[in-house]
């Protein structure tokens, strides 16, 4: 069942598809995006009191194939910057005009490229546990990289090529809280917080209402083809938040983005793993708001 505290906002982009966007605080307060990992989906705040307390307006954007938000059409290739184009026509559409934009893992890479497309509409950046480019900072399993190479030669089916892989989650949501916070430093968080893997399951949940199409497209966007921008073009002051102990994307991969973004600021969280964002929500608002 739907929780009916987070209202749920449908824009149309120009060619026709929605976008799903969860909203919570004013309108009149100041606007804060949070672009959430693959899997994942608009279902999920780090921190509900710390948002509150913020003063912010939280807008968390389904990507093309999440939740409620329409896949592309078959055949065509999803891109990184496509990604945050489609972020930034739904802003638009909101009249939001500026807005610190926040993204975890995945997300990561379209806040970075939404800020070097649209610097007029990102006022600030925060990446938070995103991993770099495979080849530079290797990460991705072996299992799974020898899957990649034979996708490039045809990216227009690489995302139905690749759909059956996650079939297991699409049937089982819960399970896919393991591949966002399955790490020791993340059990801590569980320990500590009854409610946060909870928050987590119903953003999985969400993320697989239409099968593996969203994951699967994510995937091909960052590791089948170029990502489309240069993150030494990211002008806004970029805040990059990285777990010691993330078993997805520890300190080397923030390392690598501070080297090429010109304004960045690596903040390194010590004992914190993939699910960084829950121990600092407070202090990640307020780099970008």
């Amino acid at each position: 069942m739907r929780d009916m505290t987070m209202p749920n906002r449908l824009v149309q982009l120009a060619d026709g598809r929605a976008l799903a966007i969860d909203e919570r605080g004013s309108s009149d307060a100041p606007a804060v995006v949070l672009l959430h990992p693959a899997p994942g989906s608009r279902r999920f705040d780090p921190d509900p009191a710390a948002t509150a307390a913020a003063g912010i307006r939280l807008l968390t954007i389904d990507r093309h194939g999440y939740g409620g938000s329409t896949p592309l059409p078959e055949g065509a290739v999803p891109t990184v910057t496509g990604h945050a184009d489609d972020v930034a026509m739904a802003l638009d559409q909101l009249c939001v005009a500026r807005a610190g934009v926040i993204g975890w893992s995945a997300g990561g890479r379209v806040a970075l490229a939404l800020a070097a497309r649209r610097p007029d509409l990102a006022r600030a950046v925060a990446v938070v546990g995103t991993p770099a480019p495979d080849e530079e900072v290797p990460w991705i399993v072996d299992e799974y990289r020898a899957m990649i190479g034979p996708l490039r030669a045809d990216p227009g089916s690489a995302t139905a090529r690749i759909m059956p892989v996650f079939a297991s989650l699409a049937a089982d949501p819960a399970s896919a809280v393991a591949s966002v916070g399955g790490g020791p430093a993340d059990q801590v968080i569980f320990a500590r917080d009854a409610g946060a893997r909870r928050r987590l399951e119903t953003m999985m949940v969400e993320a697989f209402r239409q099968g593996g199409v969203g994951l699967a497209a994510d995937i091909v966007s960052y590791t089948v083809v170029p990502w489309g921008f240069d993150a030494a073009t990211v002008g806004v002051r970029t805040t990059l938040v990285y777990g010691g102990a993330d078993a997805i994307a520890g300190p080397l991969h923030g390392e690598w983005y501070a080297a090429r973004i010109p304004r960045a600021k690596l903040q390194m969280v010590p004992e914190s793993g993939h699910l960084v964002a829950l121990n600092v929500w407070a202090g990640i608002i307020a780099a970008v708001a």
